[in-house]
């Protein structure tokens, strides 16, 4: 049996009345499909992918065989199949709606061996199945919206990373090594943040500079500052923000100038901080 792609697996059946199915690209990771789907009836034949296949359900159950077993895959569960396994799937009950992405074997690699210290990993393994998580399977889900919404780029990017981080940690043949202190290369980051706060930057921008790999960057971030990068950058274009609505910029042309993707995100962010909208606070400064 030859692998295919989840693409290539999708057009063997036109999905029925009520289905849809939407398969994107991850921007940040090259060549990493992810799928947002709902079937009511649709089953897939046995089939492999060369890659891995990693996701969760959102609402009903889908049940598939690998290595001879049925499973039953329910929300709060983590679904796991490693590269050229064989397995099919299809709805058990009324139907069921699921996200799931297909991991090539060399970023699970590069994510293992920043876990590990270790260059040489080879091919990680996870031992089940299926796994009971539910909070990996709500970062996975926050995640890969983020993914598909695709406004805030270094969110999606930072939580699919530690998404996969934990999953390889908890659920995975993998050594974990303790993290040592990293304050040069976090101080880069941040002095980064602070200078470029309005660009579109990446953790593989963080990483050229700095010399770490993503995952790695993103915990010894959070060791040596209690924030992530990306919560760390959102920090930064607030205080920015905010400096310009004392001084009576409209909110529209603050979130454009600070690097949010919109007022909208520039609002949430801010009344999460400060308890009152972007409006609020420069008419209170106006006034």
């Amino acid at each position: 049996m030859d692998a295919i792609t989840q693409g290539e697996t999708l057009g063997l059946e036109p999905l029925a009345t009520g289905e849809r199915a939407k398969l994107f690209p991850a921007a940040r990771f090259d060549g990493l499909d992810c799928l947002a789907a709902t079937f009511r009836s649709h089953a897939y034949a046995p089939h492999r992918h060369e890659s891995y296949v990693i996701g969760t359900i959102e609402a009903g159950c889908e049940t598939f065989r690998i290595r001879g077993v049925r499973h039953y895959a329910r929300p709060g569960q983590i679904a796991f199949v490693n590269p050229l396994e064989t397995h099919d799937g299809e709805p058990y009950g009324p139907g069921y709606s699921y996200r799931m992405t297909y991991p090539e074997v060399g970023l699970m690699q590069e994510v293992a061996a920043s876990l590990s210290g270790r260059d040489a990993v080879g091919t990680p393994f996870f031992r089940q199945p299926l796994v009971e998580d539910a909070e990996g399977a709500a970062l996975f889900g926050a995640a890969h919206r983020a993914i598909e919404e695709g406004g805030d780029l270094l969110a999606g990017e930072e939580m699919l990373l530690s998404f996969y981080a934990r999953c390889l940690a908890r659920h995975a043949d993998l050594a974990v090594r303790p993290l040592g202190r990293e304050a040069g290369p976090v101080s880069q980051a941040r002095e980064l943040f602070e200078a470029r706060y309005d660009e579109d930057l990446s953790l593989a921008d963080l990483g050229r500079l700095t010399g770490m790999p993503r995952h790695h960057l993103i915990r010894a971030f959070r060791r040596e500052t209690g924030l992530t990068p990306h919560a760390y950058l959102v920090d930064v274009r607030i205080r920015r923000a905010r400096e310009r609505l004392r001084r009576g910029d409209m909110p529209g042309d603050v979130a454009a100038a600070t690097g949010f993707c919109d007022q909208a995100h520039l609002t949430r962010a801010f009344k999460a901080r400060f308890g009152v909208t972007p409006g609020v606070f420069r008419a209170a400064h106006a006034g």
